[in-house]
């Protein structure tokens, strides 16, 4: 018999209680899962379920993540030229995760119908809910500014927030009204909205205002990390800016890209104060959003832009912010492995960029 040391048995324990979780999740649904019927399930005790997972949300949460993480994604290659393509498969892998109608209600596929009561249920989740995804519709929006539309060229992240709100909209209503819709007519929607003029400007009223970002000269050693937009190694050794924001100043990020040169690259660092129950929300919704982006737009239209979970604050830590929370807003710039100059604080991302 093989013997774990400790941090092998802890690792063996959390999978065996997220893998009761799930099938409790499934079964029951969020509500009426119970701590304990997960830990007779997991062969646990109840301090052991908790002492990996905060709360029970926390868990529903990682619970999440974990299957979206998992699952099998198709070896897609987008073919899309044009922002209305790509909206149009974007919107089609979207609503391809969405359960079918005539499926049971406890079947795996509905595992995630008491994500959004349970994120409204608590401003601690629903803020940060939001910036992931104002988030999602920047890079979206990034993207579809690459493939252009058949309209003057102008900023599409309002194209992509109502892309966004419409799918987040047919999967409320696949959950609460099942059979409700044509999937298509939905796809074709979004697919139409390239063509919207929204006017749809960028020019946030604080630019302005920003104080310049301070010189330092500072050691860049940054750890290794996990482009999680890509799902690869990130790139932390070049010239860059890194961006160091909280779930709270996520669109922030867009002032950091827009700021910066266009081949420069950009890396924003995830950060929070309550990384057991926010963190697996993160990943949940960027792996999502890397999903459909594998299936809509082609690699060479992705956005230059790298997004790392740091839940533990080692990277935020390399890059000189020793103490994260939701609010946080920092940024430096790397240049020949120094860092050049930081900036803190509202507008940091601008500041940094634009430097």
């Amino acid at each position: 018999m093989v013997r774990r040391n400790r941090i092998e048995m802890q690792e063996h324990n959390r999978a065996k209680v997220l893998a009761a979780a799930r099938d409790e999740f499934t079964e029951r649904g969020f509500r009426d899962a119970k701590i304990d019927q997960i830990a007779e399930r997991a062969d646990l005790t109840r301090g052991a379920v908790y002492s990996n997972f905060p709360s029970k949300r926390a868990l529903y949460f990682a619970v999440l993540a974990e299957a979206a993480e998992a699952a099998d994604e198709p070896e897609y290659r987008p073919t899309a030229r044009t922002a209305g393509a790509a909206l149009a498969d974007f919107a089609r892998a979207w609503l391809a995760r969405l359960p079918l109608a005539t499926e049971d209600r406890h079947s795996a596929s509905r595992l995630g119908r008491d994500l959004v009561p349970e994120i409204l249920a608590d401003e601690r989740t629903s803020l940060p809910f939001a910036q992931l995804t104002g988030l999602s519709a920047i890079v979206l929006g990034l993207a579809l500014e690459r493939l252009g539309s058949g309209r003057a060229p102008a900023r599409m992240v309002r194209v992509a927030e109502t892309a966004l709100t419409t799918l987040h909209g047919a999967g409320q209503l696949a959950a609460a009204a099942p059979g409700f819709g044509e999937p298509f007519t939905v796809v074709r929607a979004c697919e139409q909205l390239a063509e919207l003029d929204l006017d749809d400007e960028w020019g946030p009223p604080h630019l302005p205002y920003v104080s310049p970002a301070r010189p330092v000269d500072q050691p860049w050693n940054p750890p290794a990390a996990i482009d999680a937009l890509r799902d690869e190694p990130a790139r932390l050794t070049g010239d860059g800016v890194v961006a160091v924001l909280g779930l709270h100043r996520l669109t922030a990020v867009e002032e950091a890209r827009r700021a910066a040169p266009a081949d420069a690259e950009v890396t924003v660092v995830l950060v929070t104060g309550n990384p057991g129950e926010l963190g697996p929300l993160a990943r949940l919704t960027v792996t999502e959003l890397r999903g459909c982006l594998r299936a809509a737009v082609p690699a060479a239209a992705r956005p230059r832009l790298q997004l790392v979970h740091d839940e533990t604050g080692a990277l935020a830590a390399a890059a000189g912010v020793a103490a994260c929370s939701d609010a946080t807003e920092s940024a430096v710039r790397v240049e020949a492995g120094r860092i050049v100059a930081r900036a803190d604080g509202y507008g940091a991302c601008h500041a940094v960029a634009a430097g």
